[in-house]
């Protein structure tokens, strides 16, 4: 039984290696790579930690090996997926938690840990001890609501907790409530006003129409936060109501 479910590990284990090679060049730019953090974090609620610094690490060498990605394909993923993991188990499997510690892991710590990396190995000029923060950050927001919202669907329907046993891994129920949804709908507005400040930051957009774009995702996912909660609440009243 243990040599079955260890198989699955690796068979799951290398699936996500081979789908973070793929898609990591999608929305890529230097020091920011969405995809590498949604594998991670998925990765960690699947099969812990240790197997998602693992991940992290082996996508990481072949990325560099094979793509020629500098260093930041380490030091941008390894931190964060450990600390993902950590989170998400010490927290009794809080989705919010994995995603905060990939968050805390990579936009902060190895965004730290990647100035005197890339200063050593590449000879990178312009660059400061907080240079890959305001990239890493947002990078990290974007793959991390991606996998929040994967990973939600999965707990909700109970695939999750079942794909975890099946793995070998600790099981956790952590369904949402309408209020919870509503408030994770409103804090990705907040997500997408960051994104869309840094993406100015980057490519050099006019002031104006970067500050009409960034409030008005903000205001946007604030409606539809309420909306969802107002029609959920209603919605759950009448059902109450005909019984």
């Amino acid at each position: 039984m243990k040599r079955s479910t260890d198989i699955i590990k690796m068979v799951v284990l290398s699936m996500l290696i081979a789908l973070g090679v793929v898609i990591s060049p999608i929305l890529r730019v230097e020091g920011m790579c969405p995809m590498a953090h949604l594998i991670n974090i998925v990765c960690s609620v699947l099969l812990g930690p240790w197997y998602s610094l693992l991940c992290a690490t082996l996508i990481g060498i072949i990325r560099m090996t094979l793509m020629g990605i500098p260093p930041l394909a380490l030091t941008g993923a390894v931190f964060g997926a450990f600390i993902s993991g950590v989170f998400y188990r010490f927290s009794k499997g809080k989705l919010i938690f994995a995603v905060l510690g990939e968050v805390i892991g990579t936009g902060i710590i190895g965004a730290i840990v990647s100035y005197p990396v890339m200063k050593i190995f590449t000879e990178k000029q312009g660059i400061s001890l907080f240079f890959y923060i305001p990239l890493f950050v947002p990078a990290t927001l974007i793959g991390g609501s991606i996998a929040y919202f994967f990973l939600r669907r999965l707990a909700d329907n109970g695939m999750l907790s079942r794909m975890q046993k099946k793995l070998g891994s600790p099981a956790f129920a952590d369904n949402s409530s309408v209020l919870s949804n509503a408030l994770t709908i409103a804090a990705f507005g907040a997500i997408s006003f960051v994104v869309v400040e840094v993406a100015a930051g980057l490519f050099k957009l006019g002031a104006k129409p970067t500050q009409y774009a960034a409030y008005g995702s903000l205001a946007a996912f604030i409606a539809i936060a309420l909306i969802y909660f107002i029609i959920k609440k209603l919605g759950g009243k009448k059902v109450a109501a005909d019984k």
